[in-house]
Formats: C-alpha cells, structure tokens, sequence
C-alpha cells in the first residue's frame, strides 16, 4: 500500500527551514558566499532532518511494522511498563541523521496514552526506556491484541510530537509524531510475537516487517 499522504518535508521543520534559509541567504547577500557557507550547510543538515519521505506500507495484517527510521538496538523478553506484563520488546534508536517521523505500528483503536517526564540521557541506552522523557501509546487490534509504543527522548531530543489521543481509530503505517534530533521508539509486543528483525539491523519506519503474530487460530 502505497503512502502519499504526507509531502516530502515534515510540516515540524517548515519554521526551521525558513529561518535558515532566510539567515543563509542574508549572510550571503551582505557578506559573500565564504561566509554564508556555514550557514548553507546548516540549511542542508536541516532539511535531510525533516525529510518526511512516502513509504510503501505492508498489506498483510498479520505484521507489526516498524515505528521508526533507525537502528535496533534493542530485542527480546521485557516486562511492559504501561501494562505491566510480560512481553516482547523491539527498540529503534534514530541518529540525527534519520527520518524522525513516527508510524503506527498496528492499525487499532488507542486505548490510553501516558506522557512521562524524565531526564535526557543518550536514548541508546537501555535504561533510556524508563528513565528520559516519553510518550506511550497503547493500541488495542481488531483482533484483541494489545500493543504499546513508546517515544522516548534522546541526548539532545527535547521535543516529542504525538498527534493522536485514546478513542482514535489509527491505521497501521499512519504517521502520528515527531521526535526532534535522536532518540528511540520502544515497542512492546505479545509473547506469541515473531521477530522479524535481528540486533543492529537497518529499519525504515512504516517499510520495514519487525514483528509478526501467530494466527489465532494457532494459538494454545
């Protein structure tokens, strides 16, 4: 399924592409293009920051996609926080350089959201989960499973969009937040949940397979 909705820069850099380009494009008109080039680069950087690029998102609606652009960093046995359980954990870290858009991992209804305050503490640490700042989303499928997903701010992210609240009806691949320069995505699954990608793979949020569940029908 092909996803066009979104254009090709997120509309949370809009404000920041403008101000660096007005202020490249001063320094450069007053002052010459050598010392306008710094500020060029800056306007780069930004702009590959809030690309917001369409993704081909999987039909199959057996499969957990990937939340985030990133790297996992994290996989494996976890006791769910939000609804105290146990479960399975996939986590994506995202560098500066990442597509930091967030994508619903399965398509549901939000049941409950919890923001948290915390520290800002290198996202890629584990204890990152629940010691920074974050926002958690529980979605409950059409077929009762439950799911939660996590922004968790970074180092040096301190800003976590999330535009969805409980009682919405999200799509799986649907794009729900932002996450400002690095940080990580926790994602906690059903134990019949089948991982789909190994530590220290490359994801593409809203592309990318990183779980799938076992068909009802075979479970015992």
């Amino acid at each position: 399924m092909a996803d066009s909705h979104y254009p090709l820069l997120a509309r949370e850099g809009r404000v920041h592409v403008a101000i660096a380009v007005a202020a490249a494009a001063a320094v450069h008109f007053f002052a010459g293009g050598w010392w306008a080039a710094p500020l060029w680069f800056v306007v780069v950087f930004i702009l590959q920051f809030f690309r917001d690029p369409p993704r081909r998102i999987p039909d199959d609606p057996g499969v957990v996609i990937c939340p985030a652009d990133g790297k996992v960093i994290a996989l494996g046995e976890a006791e769910d926080p939000y609804l105290r359980r146990p479960s399975r954990r996939v986590s994506v870290f995202m560098n500066v350089f990442n597509v930091h858009s967030n994508r619903i991992p399965v398509a549901g209804i939000v049941k409950d959201a919890w923001y948290s305050k915390g520290k800002f503490i290198n996202a890629s640490f584990d204890k990152a989960s629940l010691d920074n700042e974050r926002n958690a989303l529980w979605i409950r499928t059409d077929d009762d499973r439950d799911v939660v997903v996590v922004q968790v701010a970074g180092l040096i992210a301190r800003r976590i969009l999330c535009y969805v609240q409980p009682g919405a009806r999200i799509a799986r691949g649907e794009r729900y937040g932002f996450i400002r320069f690095g940080s990580r995505v926790d994602v906690y699954l059903p134990r019949d949940a089948q991982f789909e990608v190994a530590l220290g793979d490359s994801v593409k949020g809203g592309a990318d397979v990183i779980a799938r569940f076992a068909p009802k029908a075979q479970e015992k």
